[in-house]
């Protein structure tokens, strides 16, 4: 009898660690397995300044990542991010004019271009209906092209170094880890306020209500359009911070931004995020372009030429996006 209450007790035991396991988001076990690769391969990323390291380089397309979410939850796509990053490194530049004193006021200005590119895309599919494909791919080709012409095609201007110090600055001293990078710093905070706007306040349950659902939501109270267009505020806005880091990291270049918004997009997904809207989280999210950032880190550390580098990534992308689209669909 004292047997069977014991095995009985072990079964019990290992169902809820089973099920503890199942519970955890399988994004989080994705990074731990790339992270001890990249660690087999260069134990220093494993160190606090390696690791510290990878997040800095990281931290533009997480905070891009967790932006994107926004729209992706409400069953919309913003693809335009890429090209706001880049007009933010462009327009900085020449709008500093190499006077440091310029800086924050240059800011200030590209956060309101942020919000007035988001608060365009928002009306045009809130109010035109017009999918949200089409109007960020549109405002994509507008923003690439307007920044193309603005600069003439070549790199000008100088980014100050109080601008740059947010991509590539040290906080130090710092408790625990001597030094700390500025855009961790930066990705702590705008990941906090990010992760309580969508979980802990009633914006983000209405979003993810429209995604599920619109027309119930509309029926349920939720003011649809204006939440679509906050959403798309909130990703264009992030875009500029994730813009003023990969200046600060990468110094002047017009494309700086390119090719960010696919990378945006599979991350979420890869965090879990539906495709169609109503389901997903802004840790998880972040998580998924920690994953990537550590994919690449990896696949640069294995020495593959670049054109296969390039194919691999591409790859796995589209292998891991459609498997969480194929497991999204099957639970739905």
């Amino acid at each position: 009898m004292a047997e069977l209450t014991h095995s009985n007790e072990k079964n019990t035991l290992w169902t809820r660690f089973v099920a503890g396991l199942r519970s955890i988001p399988p994004i989080y076990i994705i990074v731990i397995i790339l992270l001890i690769a990249i660690g087999t391969q260069n134990p220093a990323f494993l160190e606090p300044a390696g690791f510290l390291n990878l997040l800095r380089r990281s931290a533009p397309l997480m905070i891009l990542a967790a932006g994107q979410l926004f729209v992706i939850v409400t069953g919309g796509f913003d693809l335009s991010v890429g090209s706001i990053m880049s007009l933010t490194v462009i327009g900085a530049a020449l709008l500093i004019n190499n006077d440091p004193a310029n800086t924050w006021w240059v800011i200030l200005v590209l956060l309101g271009i942020g919000v007035t590119v988001g608060l365009l895309n928002g009306l045009i599919v809130s109010y035109l209906n017009v999918p949200s494909l089409i109007v960020t791919l549109g405002m994509l080709l507008t923003l690439r092209g307007a920044g193309l012409y603005w600069t003439g095609g070549a790199p000008r201007g100088y980014l100050t170094d109080n601008f740059r110090i947010f991509g590539r600055g040290w906080i130090e001293p710092f408790p625990l880890v001597d030094r700390l990078p500025y855009a961790v710093a930066v990705l702590i905070i705008v990941s906090g306020i990010a992760i309580y706007i969508f979980h802990r306040t009633n914006l983000g349950r209405q979003l993810l209500a429209i995604g599920d659902n619109a027309r119930a939501a509309r029926l349920a109270g939720v003011p649809v359009e204006r939440m679509r267009i906050v959403a798309f505020i909130i990703s264009a806005v992030m875009a500029v911070i994730a813009g003023i880091l990969q200046g600060g990291f990468g110094g002047v270049n017009p494309e700086a931004g390119r090719g960010f918004e696919l990378q945006a997009i599979a991350a979420t997904v890869l965090g879990g995020a539906v495709l169609l809207g109503g389901r997903g989280s802004v840790a998880t999210a972040i998580a998924g372009a920690l994953a990537l950032e550590a994919l690449f880190t990896l696949l640069n550390l294995l020495g593959l030429p670049k054109p296969l580098r390039d194919a691999v990534q591409g790859f796995i992308i589209i292998g891991a996006v459609a498997y969480a689209a194929y497991r999204s669909g099957r639970s739905r």
